[in-house]
């Protein structure tokens, strides 16, 4: 694939506003014929910049919801930490995303919560007591950038 030129980021950006836009009212938008916006959206499809398509599911965090982002250090760095770590981690469906980090922390977890008290919880019963874990470091969000649609 070669760099991305003005008019795929503007189809990006079209597309990562509204997933659903249709090929007509996205050529207009960025000013091409319809069918060579779906040529171009078929090559960055098929060159893996576009990866898929996805909704934004509004049970997860409500009006008022909050996520939490945790830093986690574990207190070795070996593959059965990591193992045992992982295993845990897959068993609490509260933690939505798990990822293995470089720099000053080993993992990056996300979780939802409504409020501070169900945070405290899951801090309590579920992060504390994941094996191996020396340092729990929370950020809570103010509100997800990418993921909230304009008003308009």
């Amino acid at each position: 694939m070669q760099a991305l030129d003005a008019i795929d980021r503007n189809i990006l950006r079209h597309l990562r506003e509204n997933a659903r836009l249709s090929n007509a009212a996205l050529a207009k938008a960025v000013g091409l014929s319809p069918s060579a916006c779906l040529r171009r959206i078929n090559i960055l499809e098929q060159s893996g910049v576009i990866r898929g398509y996805t909704a934004l599911v509004g049970d997860s965090l409500g009006e008022d919801g909050i996520a939490v982002i945790i830093r986690i250090s574990l207190e070795k760095q070996t593959e059965a930490s990591f193992s045992r770590f992982e295993s845990a981690v897959r068993r609490h469906p509260e933690i939505r995303e798990c990822l293995l980090m470089t720099g000053d922390s080993d993992y990056l977890l996300r979780v939802d919560v409504d409020s501070a008290h169900e945070f405290e919880r899951i801090h309590n019963d579920v992060l504390s007591k994941l094996p191996g874990v020396q340092r729990i470091h929370s950020s809570f969000s103010i509100r997800n950038v990418l993921a909230t649609q304009r008003k308009k």
